[in-house]
């Protein structure tokens, strides 16, 4: 059984910062790929961040390319999502996700919900104008 536990989100101003955590329980975290993603009320759940195995492939929506940084710490079972210069609209609950697949069906799939077996239960963070 594999859990995947979020931490970090709250309230903060626009242009503020926020750090998520995400905490795996499983013996062999090196071995899955990481994924962050979110959902605001009434939309799709969208891809935010995604990393590799190894930690040394990244991936980034446009949307928050510049501003989030997405890191694993594997001696630790965590993965970090940075949020800084927070706008409005990434308002959302974030979600964190890790998959074992194949490395091909994460280099070409790690931005859909596809490649992603286990999920945590989310993490709201909300941003004021």
């Amino acid at each position: 059984q594999v859990t995947l536990v979020e931490s970090g989100g709250g309230l903060v101003q626009a242009g503020g910062s926020l750090t998520l955590s995400c905490t795996i329980s499983a013996s062999t975290f090196s071995t899955y790929y990481m994924g962050w993603f979110r959902q605001a009320p009434g939309t799709e759940r969208d891809f935010v961040s995604a990393v590799s195995r190894s930690g040394g492939s990244t991936y980034y929506a446009d949307s928050v390319k510049g501003r989030f940084t997405i890191s694993r710490d594997n001696a630790k079972n965590t993965v970090s999502l940075i949020m800084n210069s927070l706008k409005p609209e990434d308002t959302a609950v974030y979600y964190c996700a890790a998959g074992d697949g194949t490395i091909y069906s994460f280099s070409l799939g790690y931005y859909s919900r596809r490649p992603y077996n286990y999920w945590g239960q989310g993490t709201q963070v909300t941003v004021s104008s």
